[in-house]
C-alpha cells in the first residue's frame, strides 16, 4: 500500500516542494525514514505514533517505509509530522487518499494529536499557490498566513479536525485576507522633534531617495529620536515587498503583525552584536539583522562602538542588496536591501562642538575616534549630518508650524513616483542611468572638481553626492540638476570636511 502527501521544506526564504511517500509492507513491525532527515525529523516517528494512537486511530503493525523526496535536500524540524501522519492514515485506508492530491500540509504534532506551529509558513503559502494546491497549516500560524491567504489556506489545531476535513464530515473554513493596516498607528511622529530643521530635512531626503544617513552630534541632541521617525515617513510597502519582508520574519521565527505588516521594518541592533548576528549564519543558516531590515531601516546607534570587523561585513550587502551564507552542506541567500541610519558622537567624550560644555579631547583623539570608521564604509553613507544642541527656548516652545510624518510621507511618495518611472531609486542609479539623470552641468562639474580636490573625495563619494542632488531635484520637482542642488548635497558631507581638517591639524 502506497500513499503520497505533499509538503514544503524550508531553505532560506524559499519553500522547496517535498513529497512524502509512505509504503506499508509485510514484515516485522517497524518504521524507517529516508531522504536525508536530520534528528528532529527522525524523531517524528515516535511523535506520530503517539499522536495517532491518542487521537483514536489505528497505528499499522506492519513494516512502514517513509521516503522524503528529493533525497538530496536536507530535511529539518518537526514540520513533516502532519504529512507523515496523514500518509500513514491514507496508506492504511483510514483517510481517503484522493483528497490529498491537491493539498499540501505542514505542522508539528504533539503527543495528544494537537498541531503545533512551525517556522517559514508564509513562503510555503506562496509556493503552494504557484503549484495550484491548497495548504493546510497549524492554527497558530493562521495570523501570519492571512497576509497572503486567498481562499486556498486552511488552519487546524488538531489532527482530528484535519481528518474530519479530509473525510468531508466537518470542512474547515478558508482563511480570510487580513485587512489593510493604518501606517500612522503606533508609529512615532516627526512633529515631536523640536527644532533640528536641517536634520529633519536630511531625513526627508534620505527617505525620498533611499540614501544611507549618518547623524552625529553631542549626546542628547535627538539622533535616536530622529532615526525612530524614519519608518513613519517611508512609503508603505507594496504587496511583493511586504510579502518579502514578512517571509524573512517568518523564517526567522518572528510572526509578522497584521496591523503593521506593510510598514517598512526598523531594526536597531546593540553595538555589542556580532558579525553573525548582523549578517546571519549558524550551522543551520538563519537571517541576521540586515535581512530582517530588508526594505526598511537598520539603525546603528553609537556606530564607532561596534567592532570594526562587524562594521566591515556590512560593506558588500550595502552594495549588492543580498547576503550569501555558505556552509559545507548548503548555501543560502537572504535578501538584504536596507537603508542604514547611523548615529555617533563627534569625539570620545561626546562634547566636541557643544556650546556650553568644553571638549576634553585632543585633535589626535578625535581623529583616532572617527578613524574607527573605515574610509570605504564612510563613503557608503550618502549624507553626514550634524545634529546640534538646541537651546531651552526651542525645546520648550511648541512649534505650531511643525510638519507631521504624514505630510512628509506624501512628499516622499511624489519624489519616489518620479524615480519609479526611471526604473530605480536614486540611491541605486548606476552606469548610464547615473550619467543621464545626474548630469550636474558645466558649473556643477567645476564645483564638484574643486570639492573632490579639497576634500579628497573618492569616486564613490562623488557618485553619492550626485544621487543626493538628484533626490533634491525630485523633491523640488525639477527635471535638471541645478547648482543649488549640488551645493546642498555637498553640505550633507560634513564628516568629509571635518576629517580633512583634522588630518591637516594632525600634520
Amino acid at each position: 500500500m502506497l500513499a503520497i502527501v505533499h509538503t514544503r521544506a524550508r531553505l532560506g526564504v524559499s519553500a522547496p516542494s517535498v513529497t512524502v511517500e509512505i509504503h506499508l509492507s509485510n514484515g516485522l513491525p517497524s518504521l524507517s525514514i529516508v531522504g536525508l532527515p536530520e534528528t528532529a525529523v527522525r524523531e517524528s516517528k515516535d511523535r506520530v505514533r503517539s499522536a495517532l494512537m491518542n487521537a483514536g486511530f489505528e497505528f499499522p503493525t506492519r513494516r512502514i517505509t517513509i521516503n522524503l523526496a528529493p533525497a538530496d535536500l536536507p530535511k529539518e524540524g518537526g514540520r513533516f509530522d502532519l504529512p507523515i501522519a496523514l500518509g500513514i492514515l491514507a496508506a492504511s485506508g483510514q483517510v481517503p487518499a484522493e483528497h490529498l492530491q491537491q493539498l499540501e500540509c505542514l505542522g508539528e504534532l504533539a503527543l495528544d494529536g494537537a498541531v503545533r506551529p512551525v517556522r517559514g509558513v508564509l513562503p510555503a503559502v506562496m509556493a503552494a499557490r504557484e503549484q495550484g494546491r491548497q495548504l493546510l497549516i497549524p492554527r497558530e500560524n493562521a495570523e501570519e498566513a492571512s497576509l497572503a491567504a486567498e481562499d486556498d489556506v486552511f488552519a487546524s489545531g488538531h489532527l482530528l479536525d484535519v481528518v474530519a476535513h479530509l473525510c468531508g464530515e466537518q470542512p474547515l473554513s478558508p482563511l480570510e485576507r487580513c485587512p489593510e493596516p493604518d501606517l500612522d498607528i503606533g508609529c512615532p511622529d516627526l512633529r515631536d522633534v523640536r527644532g533640528q530643521h536641517v536634520p529633519k530635512r536630511a531625513l526627508e531626503v534620505s527617505a525620498a531617495g533611499g540614501h544611507n544617513l549618518l547623524l552625529f552630534g553631542p549626546p542628547g541632541t535627538g539622533k535616536s529620536m530622529l532615526a525612530s521617525r524614519m519608518p513613519g515617513i517611508l512609503p508603505p510597502l507594496d504587496d511583493n515587498a511586504a510579502l518579502e519582508v514578512a517571509s524573512v520574519r517568518s523564517v526567522a521565527g518572528e510572526s509578522p503583525a497584521p496591523e503593521s505588516w506593510r510598514r517598512p521594518p526598523y531594526r536597531a541592533p546593540h553595538h555589542t552584536a556580532s558579525a553573525v548576528a548582523l549578517v546571519g549564519g549558524g550551522s543551520s543558516p538563519r537571517p541576521g539583522e540586515i535581512s530582517l531590515a530588508h526594505r526598511g531601516i537598520l539603525f546603528m546607534d553609537e556606530l564607532p562602538e561596534f567592532d570594526r570587523k562587524v562594521l566591515e561585513v556590512l560593506r558588500e550587502p550595502m552594495e549588492s542588496g543580498e547576503i550569501v551564507i555558505s556552509r559545507a552542506a548548503q548555501q543560502v541567500t537572504y535578501p538584504a536591501r536596507f537603508q542604514v541610519v547611523a548615529a555617533m558622537n563627534p569625539c570620545p567624550c561626546g562634547y566636541r562642538g557643544h556650546p556650553s560644555i568644553e571638549c576634553q579631547c585632543s585633535p589626535q583623539q578625535v581623529l583616532r575616534y572617527q578613524s574607527r570608521l573605515s574610509g570605504p564604509l564612510l563613503d557608503r553613507f550618502d549624507l553626514h549630518v550634524e545634529v546640534p544642541v538646541q537651546n531651552g527656548e526651542t525645546l520648550l516652545r511648541q512649534d505650531r508650524d511643525a510638519v507631521d510624518s504624514a505630510t512628509v510621507r506624501q512628499r516622499v511618495l511624489r519624489a519616489r513616483a518620479v524615480q519609479r518611472e526611471r526604473g530605480a531609486l536614486n540611491a541605486d542609479l548606476k552606469g548610464d542611468a547615473l550619467d543621464r539623470y545626474c548630469y550636474p552641468g558645466e558649473a556643477g562639474e567645476r564645483l564638484l572638481a574643486q570639492a573632490m580636490e579639497k576634500l579628497g573625495l573618492s569616486a564613490r563619494a562623488l557618485h553619492r553626492i550626485l544621487r543626493v542632488a538628484r533626490t533634491l531635484a525630485d523633491l523640488a520637482g525639477d527635471e535638471q540638476l541645478a547648482q543649488s542642488h549640488i551645493v546642498e548635497a555637498l553640505g550633507y558631507r560634513k564628516l568629509d570636511r571635518r576629517q580633512a581638517g583634522a588630518q591637516a591639524s594632525a600634520v
